[in-house]
């Protein structure tokens, strides 16, 4: 539906959760996590 592969957004939502800050826990959404994921490659 987002244009990603869900199995790797899930595994990288579950290794980054606890150490991410909970103000930003929207960064983690399916529809933000593809954009937040280019701006690192970047």
């Amino acid at each position: 539906m987002n244009d990603l592969d869900p199995e790797a957004w899930l595994a990288d939502v579950i290794n980054r959760i606890a150490d991410h800050p909970i103000n930003r826990i929207s960064d983690l959404l399916p529809w933000n996590w593809q954009l937040s994921a280019i701006k690192i490659a970047a």
